[in-house]
């Protein structure tokens, strides 16, 4: 079990991230949720910088009914954009960092993944299943899947 404690963010993460532009609209995050059961999206700018992160609770937030709206137009609320509703300044991690500092995010927020994050640029994601994954392995005295 004491692998696990030399082993960083960047050996667990994935690379391979889904990710919306800051224009995609409430109605695609829906639909990559629906495919892929993803619990969040990270929203990149242009430059692939991280803007944000959607989650599906933004996405519920959408519909709340107001004294405004007492009857939501879900068709409209289905075409605004992501940036709309993101979490502008999500919690992230670097991929050089402690694979015990991303089980620590994790355990004490109610995020359930967290960006990876180097130089602004997104390189990644790691979720509370990849930590999971990590201890089991460390457990079973395995090395870490280095990608």
């Amino acid at each position: 079990m004491y692998e696990f404690l030399s082993w960083r963010v960047a050996d667990v993460m994935t690379r391979a991230v889904q990710t919306l532009s800051t224009d995609a609209a409430i109605r695609d995050a829906e639909a990559l949720f629906d495919a892929h059961d993803f619990d969040a999206l990270p929203v990149v700018s242009d430059e692939g910088g991280l803007a944000g992160i959607v989650s599906k609770l933004d996405v519920l937030r959408a519909y709340v009914f107001t004294s405004e709206s007492i009857v939501p137009r879900y068709d409209e609320i289905r075409k605004r954009p992501v940036r709309t509703i993101m979490t502008l300044q999500p919690l992230t991690i670097a991929p050089d960092q402690p694979l015990t500092r991303a089980l620590e995010m994790l355990a004490a927020t109610r995020v359930k993944s967290l960006p990876v994050v180097e130089q602004g640029r997104l390189v990644g994601i790691v979720a509370r299943e990849d930590v999971i994954r990590a201890l089991r392995r460390a457990a079973a005295r395995e090395s870490p899947p280095r990608a």
